[in-house]
């Protein structure tokens, strides 16, 4: 079940690899995520000595979350992986010129987890292109529609 996506990710960047983290939350975090109160559009994935680390996404503090603890809501999250991934990612993003993006979070098994993508960024012309096939996706699906 997704709780939130990241679309933006998908307008500017080939996704070509897949990989769910698990996400290091305090108890405030969850239950702001569980009312619906998280943003990853403006995030970003970064790799810093060995470890996996989310950035820039904003979950909203609930008032109502704790008396005795000051809610940062962008602070930096750690992302939990497979050292096996970790190492794979680590090599194919600085040898290949590859970047990594949060696609999404979404429930698993009763836990919170993020997709993340292994990315290579859009030109212009690939972003025009991608409206442009899109636009006649949904002329071809109407046209489709009005002929029966």
């Amino acid at each position: 079940m997704t709780i939130a996506d990241n679309k933006k990710a998908f307008h500017d960047y080939f996704i070509e690899e897949r990989y769910e983290a698990g996400i290091a939350l305090e108890g405030w975090e969850v239950k702001a995520i569980r009312a619906g109160r998280v943003q990853l559009k403006e995030a970003y994935v970064v790799i810093k000595k060995g470890e996996i680390w989310l950035i820039g996404s904003h979950i909203s503090p609930l008032p109502t979350a704790s008396t005795h603890v000051k809610p940062d809501p962008v602070r930096t999250r750690k992302l939990l992986l497979h050292a096996a991934e970790i190492s794979k990612l680590i090599g194919k993003v600085e040898r290949a010129g590859y970047t990594l993006v949060p696609l999404n979070l979404h429930y698993s098994k009763g836990r919170i987890k993020l997709e993340i993508g292994l990315a290579k960024g859009k030109k212009a012309h690939d972003k025009r292109e991608t409206e442009k096939q899109r636009e006649w996706d949904r002329e071809k699906a109407r046209l489709m529609r009005e002929k029966r």
